[in-house]
């Protein structure tokens, strides 16, 4: 059966860790460089985690999502470099075109959060299964229909991805040319958006009579056949986190930062 999940089971630390050790992670890497207010700092948390996925064999998986927004992230470096409303000093001219520290300053802040936050959640994407992770959150009370919805927006982009894979493939075993130039794109991408669509529609009905033959709206309460343990390098992760959250707000409060 193909996975409609970018979670990678490869038995690697990261895999064998508690889903919320990993939220833990995740909050402290996001937070901790916004309270600071530094460039180092995100860079610090950035390094932390690159390190981590190289070290789980994830690093080439999370790729494909910088990649994906280096474009986004090099109109704000242009945009703000040379539009930012307090822009004073010339760092850079282009001819005609001047980029500014501030500008740059500032865009390199927001490149770096952005950065930091996608590959925070890489780890948490790639080296958690949406089920376990659902099933933990429920046995700590949160409804059943908050759970579906989270593992829905695990699952929602991989399978649109596999959806139009299937549909191309079948396309271009049509004779049509989904290759080449941009226009040539342009011209077979737009016949991909209704059977998307309509498919993603489809889906949809289909898992909402299948979870309810399986008693989704039941008001009994659930028992759960597989449980994960909470191991002391999840305790170790887990306050170290929370503490560093903890020590830079103390820092902060202090101007330390």
């Amino acid at each position: 059966m193909k996975s409609i999940s970018l979670y990678t089971d490869n038995g690697s630390w990261l895999v064998k860790l508690h889903p919320f050790t990993k939220l833990f992670y995740l909050l402290a890497v996001i937070l901790i460089p916004l309270i600071a207010g530094h460039l180092y700092m995100f860079g610090l948390t950035i390094l932390i985690s690159t390190l981590s996925l190289l070290s789980a064999g994830m690093l080439k998986k999370a790729l494909p999502l910088i990649a994906f927004s280096f474009t986004i992230l090099l109109t704000i470096f242009i945009i703000q470099g040379i539009f930012y409303k307090g822009n004073v000093s010339v760092l850079l001219s282009l001819g005609p075109v001047s980029f500014y520290k501030e500008g740059l300053l500032y865009s390199s802040q927001i490149g770096l959060n952005v950065l930091n936050m996608l590959l925070s959640f890489a780890i948490l994407v790639l080296s958690t299964s949406p089920s376990e992770l659902v099933e933990e959150l429920e046995k700590k009370g949160f409804s059943t229909k908050f759970g579906y919805i989270l593992n829905s927006v695990f699952q929602i982009i991989p399978e649109m991805m596999g959806t139009m894979h299937t549909i191309s493939d079948a396309q271009r075993s049509r004779g049509m040319e989904t290759e080449g130039k941009l226009i040539t794109r342009i011209k077979a991408f737009i016949p991909l958006i209704s059977p998307v669509v309509m498919s993603a529609l489809t889906s949809t009905r289909e898992r909402a009579i299948a979870l309810e033959v399986r008693g989704f709206g039941a008001k009994v309460r659930k028992t759960y056949l597989y449980s994960h343990p909470y191991t002391a390098t999840d305790q170790i992760i887990k306050w170290i986190s929370l503490l560093s959250i903890v020590i830079v707000i103390a820092l902060r409060v202090m101007h330390i930062f």
